[in-house]
């Protein structure tokens, strides 16, 4: 690469180096790659590297002990790899500015040592390897980098990354390479691109909650006056605003002939702060994929809005719990995130959320909290717990004063806990198995169209709450370890 490491105080210079850079990089690569495909081979091993920020502090003098993030831990020298300019340009001039406020060194940009896999360098409609032979795809395999498993794990994210003496320690919660691998799994998992991705993400675990968004989305876009600019469907078949003029690609997208496992859909704002809605379906493992590569994007708040069985006696099938604490039976995550760890509630988003049941319903003191019940909700990876013999269940979920159970719920804010998302759970009660309710087709269909409305209408209003707060009040300091990362 011809482009040397410059310094820079000036965030926006600086992030112009890292685009120029990665263009230069993926142009490098691109080229490459369409020979090879055209059937010229190179005559030599193909690479390009990512670029990477690097931040040099030889100071104690701590930065404002108000902050949750945008400073370095300690004096030494903390970088990363960084991918997708385009993409995350608001994000990486944000923390740009934060170091350079914070710290007042200069940041340093150049070429790093880690590949861009050849697959990470692809556009998005780019399929090249279906045209190749299997000798020729084997060969592409010795001409070019492919995604290396090593470079892209969550030691950083999980707290087990030790910095070897003579190394940089990290900046950010996610390598390069681990962002791109998490970009081309949303675009399968969800079938949207991640630029559609917005900072405020509702996940569901039932379809009747996303006919209902689909519905408001539509109907959002027949407004002139609606704050949203586009409602997007896997797909990325894209409707936008009534008034609003096509833009360049809109005419690529194309309903799929099946949806994907997880779909997304996404009411967009100019400003990225509008509702990404995914239907994760059912059970702990899709929701700690989906939450393992959304977790890039960097949102301000993710919230669970789903149905759960109701513990206890005292509640109605329709009531709502808002989750405090969480029984952690999932087991997708006891690798990564040890069951001692405690997961908190944050204040911030509970408030909004309960602020949000109040704002809907239209009920106050006593009458929302017949309907409204705080507790800790337990999650559970077998479905059919209700079956287990000696009711060993029922013993520890009444130990626990679990008010609730579901499958997805504390696997989505163990997540956010572990990658620093601000996250939430709005439960629905839709059945009492401990007392003889249980759900039957038919009055599991009227009870959820029923209730899905008001429920997903709260969700969306605790997200206009969400936003009207600072993005600094969101990313809360009880996410943040000891020697945390300077990136948000």
């Amino acid at each position: 690469m011809s482009l040397d490491s410059q310094r820079f105080t000036d965030p926006v210079a600086a992030l112009a180096q890292v685009q120029a850079i990665y263009e230069q990089s993926l142009t490098h690569l691109r080229g490459a790659l369409h020979s090879f495909v055209a059937g010229t081979a190179p005559t030599e091993h193909v690479r390009a590297c990512y670029p990477f920020v690097r931040v040099h502090t030889d100071t104690v003098a701590r930065a404002d002990s108000r902050l949750s993030y945008g400073f370095v831990a300690g004096p030494g020298t903390y970088e990363t790899t960084l991918t997708r300019p385009d993409l995350f340009q608001g994000y990486y001039l944000e923390q740009f500015r934060l170091l350079l406020k914070n710290h007042n060194v200069a940041l340093e940009v150049g070429v790093s040592g880690q590949p861009i896999p050849v697959h990470f360098s692809l556009a998005e409609h780019d399929h090249l390897e279906g045209s190749l032979s299997l000798e020729r795809r084997l060969l592409m395999r010795d001409m070019f980098d492919l995604p290396d498993l090593a470079a892209m794990d969550d030691a950083i994210a999980n707290g087990t990354y030790e910095t070897r003496p003579g190394q940089s320690h990290p900046l950010s919660l996610f390598t390069a390479p681990r962002v791109d691998y998490s970009l081309h799994r949303l675009r399968h998992y969800t079938g949207t691109a991640p630029d559609h991705f917005q900072n405020f993400v509702l996940f569901t675990n039932y379809q009747f909650y996303i006919d209902e968004f689909v519905r408001l989305g539509h109907e959002a876009m027949a407004d002139p006056a609606s704050e949203y600019l586009a409602f997007v469907e896997p797909g990325n078949v894209i409707t936008r605003r009534t008034g609003t003029a096509h833009r360049p690609g809109d005419e690529l997208g194309a309903i799929p002939p099946r949806l994907p496992q997880m779909p997304a859909y996404h009411l967009v704002r100019g400003d990225g702060a509008g509702i990404t809605m995914v239907n994760i379906g059912v059970g702990p493992a899709n929701a700690k994929t989906i939450t393992d590569h959304i977790a890039v994007l960097r949102p301000h708040a993710w919230i669970m809005l789903g149905h759960c069985a109701g513990l206890r006696n005292t509640q109605a099938l329709g009531d709502y719990v808002l989750a405090h604490g969480y029984v952690r039976e999932d087991h997708v995550l006891d690798e990564d995130l040890p069951l001692w760890v405690p997961i908190p509630p944050l204040a911030e988003i509970q408030v909004a959320l309960q602020q949000a049941v109040a704002d809907i319903t239209q009920l106050t003191g006593y009458e929302l909290k017949r309907i409204l019940r705080t507790g800790t909700v337990a999650s559970t990876d077998n479905r059919n717990w209700e079956l287990l013999p000696q009711r060993t269940p029922e013993r520890r979920f009444s130990q626990s004063r679990a008010v609730a159970l579901d499958m997805e719920s504390a696997t989505i804010a163990a997540n956010g806990f572990r990658f620093r998302v601000p996250y939430g759970t709005l439960l629905c009660v839709s059945d009492k198995p401990l007392h003889g309710e249980i759900k039957l087709p038919g009055m599991a269909n009227h009870f959820y169209r029923e209730r899905v409305d008001q429920h997903l209408r709260i969700g969306m209003r605790a997200v206009e709450l969400l936003r009207a707060q600072t993005v600094d009040q969101l990313h809360s300091r009880k996410l943040r370890s000891f020697a945390e990362v300077a990136f948000q």
